[in-house]
C-alpha cells in the first residue's frame, strides 16, 4: 500500500531560490532568513483585516502598516467590514494599496471576514492582521522573509498586551516610521503573550509537539495555494477559530515558525484577563468537535464527534459480507471511542434498477452496502480519500478484526515515537499501517514524482515497523514467535481459548474463525427461512 504519487500538490514555491526542504517535524532549522533590510522582497503580500465597529483603532492598525519596510509595491491591504453599523470607512493615513470591502450577508464573524478577504485579495500571501493592533515598522517584512523560503510554512509574529492610551493615527505612524512605538505605550506595564513563553521554551516551536497550539491569530500569514488547500477559516466557528485553522494547517503538512522580531502592541487586555472561565467554555465546544487532539475536551462516554480521531480504512472488494460485518465491528467497537470506518468498494458498480436478489452475482456487496449505507460512523467510497483533517488513518486487511485495543496501542506506539508512520508485519507477507495524517500530506507535498511516500515520511517524522503480536495478543497457550494469521479457507479448526474475551486475537493459522458466517448472520438466514416457508 505503500504510495508512489509525485510531485508538489501545487508547483515549485516561489520566490527567489524557494524550494521545499524536506523538514523534519517541526524543525525549520533548514531554513536560514536573511536579516532584516539585507534583501530584496519579491512576492507580493495580501494584508487582511477583518473588523467589525472599532473605527478609532482600526485607524491606528492602519497608521502603523503605511509605515513598513516591506515594499508598498507588494502589498495591499483589504479591510473587510464584518457587518458594521454604520459602516466602516478609511482613514486618510493608510497604505497606498488599501481597499474596503462589505462581508456577505450570508455569514458573520471572524472567519467569514477573513475568507471574505482571501477571496478578494491578489497577493500570493496572505497576512491575517487583527483590528486592533500596532505592528512595528519591521513586522511584515520579517514574517515574508520565510515566505520566500519555502511555500509550506505558517508565520507568526509576536505580540504584547497594553493598556491602549490616547493616540492619533498620525502619531503612530510618526512613532512606526521612526522606530520609536515603545514611547508611546507603557511598555513596563504591558502583559506579554503566553504563547511567546511556549515559543521560548520550545526552542522556537522546533522541539513541539503540536505548534499549532500557540497559533492564536492576530498576526498570521501563510501561501494563499496552502489557505485554499485547507478551505480558509471555519466561518461556523465563533471562538478559537485561529487554532481550528492551524490545525488543518498542520494536517496538510505545514510547518510553524514564530518570529518574535516581527513586532506588535495589541491594544487593550487579552480576553482571558477579563473573563477566563467564560472565554474557555466559549472556546471549548469549536475545538471539542473539530481538534481531535484536544482528547481532554472528549471526556464523556457514548459521544459522537464531526472529526474523528481515528479513519479505519478497509478494501471490501471481493470480502463477504460476515467478514466486512466482523471487521467494522470491531473497529467501532475497540477501546477509542471516536472512530469512523471507510469501506472502500465497487459501490458505483451496483445497478439501482431490477435486478436478481438471492442470485445477484454482486449479492455480498449489496449486503454490505445495505449493512452500513445509513450508519453515520460509516462511509462507502470508492476509494480512500485524504483524511484530513482526520488525525490517523489505519488500513488493514477486512479478514484480520482489530482487537479490542489495537488501535489505542497503535497510536501510543506512534505517539511516543513521534513517528509519521506504523508498519506492522502480518502473517503471510501482508501489511497493515497505521498513517499520521501530517506525515503524509507532508510527503505528498515534498516527493519527486514517483519517489516513494514512506521514504519521504521516514526522512520528515520516521517509521516504525512492529509484529501483529504487539497488537493482537496470542491465544491462550500459543507460543509460536510469529503472530496469529488472518484468516484461511480450509477446514474449520476449534475455537482456542482466548485470553480476554473482550480483546481476542487474530484468527491463527488453519484457523477459518472468519470464513465461518458471523453468529448474526446464521440468525438472520434463520429468520428469512422462517419467513419464506410461512409464504
Amino acid at each position: 500500500m505503500t504510495e508512489t504519487r509525485g510531485g508538489p500538490a501545487e508547483g515549485p514555491a516561489g520566490g527567489a531560490g524557494a524550494a521545499r526542504p524536506r523538514i523534519r517535524h517541526n524543525d525549520y532549522s533548514p531554513l536560514v532568513p536573511p536579516a532584516l533590510g539585507s534583501w530584496t522582497p519579491e512576492l507580493t503580500v495580501s494584508v487582511v483585516i477583518p473588523a467589525h465597529g472599532g473605527g478609532h483603532r482600526l485607524d491606528l492598525t492602519l497608521a502603523a502598516l503605511a509605515a513598513q519596510t516591506y515594499p508598498a509595491r507588494l502589498m495591499e491591504v483589504v479591510v473587510v467590514d464584518d457587518g458594521s453599523e454604520p459602516p466602516l470607512r478609511l482613514p486618510e493615513i493608510r497604505p497606498e494599496h488599501t481597499r474596503l470591502v462589505r462581508a456577505p450577508g450570508d455569514g458573520w464573524g471572524a472567519g467569514h471576514a477573513v475568507n471574505t478577504g482571501a477571496d478578494r485579495s491578489d497577493g500570493e500571501i496572505v497576512q491575517r492582521l487583527d483590528a486592533d493592533m500596532v505592528v512595528f515598522r519591521e513586522h511584515i517584512e520579517a514574517l515574508m522573509r520565510w515566505q520566500h523560503l519555502t511555500d509550506y510554512v505558517v508565520t507568526i509574529g509576536g505580540k504584547v498586551f497594553a493598556e491602549e492610551p490616547p493616540l492619533t493615527a498620525a502619531e503612530v505612524h510618526r512613532a512606526v516610521r521612526e522606530g520609536t512605538v515603545e514611547s508611546l505605550f507603557d511598555m513596563a506595564a504591558a502583559v506579554p503573550s503566553s504563547t511567546e513563553a511556549t515559543i521560548r521554551r520550545l526552542d522556537g516551536l522546533r522541539a513541539s509537539k503540536n505548534p499549532y497550539h500557540v497559533c492564536t491569530g492576530a498576526t498570521v500569514s501563510v501561501r494563499r495555494s496552502l489557505f485554499r488547500r485547507v478551505g480558509g477559516l471555519d466561518p461556523a466557528v465563533r471562538r478559537g477559530q485561529d487554532t481550528e485553522f492551524a490545525y488543518r494547517l498542520a494536517q496538510a503538512g505545514a510547518v510553524f515558525v514564530p518570529d518574535l522580531s516581527a513586532r506588535a502592541v495589541h491594544l487593550g487586555l487579552p480576553a482571558q484577563r477579563v473573563d477566563t472561565e467564560a472565554t474557555v467554555r466559549v472556546v471549548a465546544p469549536f475545538l471539542a468537535h473539530r481538534v481531535p487532539l484536544r482528547r481532554d475536551l472528549r471526556k464523556e462516554p457514548g459521544r459522537r464527534w464531526l472529526v474523528p480521531y481515528v479513519e479505519v480504512v478497509f478494501d471490501v472488494a471481493g470480502a463477504t459480507e460476515p467478514q466486512v460485518r466482523a471487521a467494522v465491528t470491531a473497529a467501532l467497537g475497540g477501546s477509542l471511542p471516536d472512530v469512523a470506518v471507510t469501506l472502500a468498494g465497487p459501490w458505483d458498480e451496483l445497478p439501482e434498477g431490477r435486478h436478481r436478489v438471492l442470485g445477484d452475482p454482486r449479492l455480498e456487496a449489496r449486503l454490505v452496502r445495505e449493512h452500513f449505507r445509513h450508519d453515520p460512523a460509516v462511509r462507502l467510497a470508492a476509494a480512500a480519500a485524504d483524511p484530513a483533517p482526520v488525525p490517523f488513518r489505519y488500513s488493514g486487511p477486512v479478514d484480520v478484526p482489530l482487537a479490542r485495543r489495537a488501535l489505542e496501542t497503535m497510536i501510543k506506539v506512534l505517539t511516543e515515537e513521534r513517528a509519521g508512520l506504523l508498519l506492522i508485519a502480518l502473517p503471510g507477507g501482508r501489511t497493515a499501517r497505521l498513517e499520521r495524517t501530517e506525515a503524509v500530506n507532508r510527503a505528498r507535498l515534498l516527493a519527486a514524482p514517483g519517489e516513494d511516500l514512506d521514504q519521504v515520511i521516514e526522512q520528515t517524522h520516521g517509521v516504525v515497523r512492529e509484529q501483529a503480536r504487539r497488537f493482537w495478543p496470542a491465544p491462550a497457550g500459543d507460543t509460536r514467535p510469529d503472530a496469529p494469521a488472518p484468516a484461511q479457507t480450509g477446514t474449520p479448526a476449534p475455537r482456542r481459548a482466548e485470553p480476554d474475551a473482550d480483546d481476542p486475537g487474530p484468527p491463527g493459522e488453519g484457523d477459518t474463525r472468519a470464513a465461518a458466517p458471523h453468529p448474526s448472520a446464521r440468525r438472520l438466514v434463520g429468520r428469512l427461512r422462517t419467513v419464506l416457508r410461512g409464504r
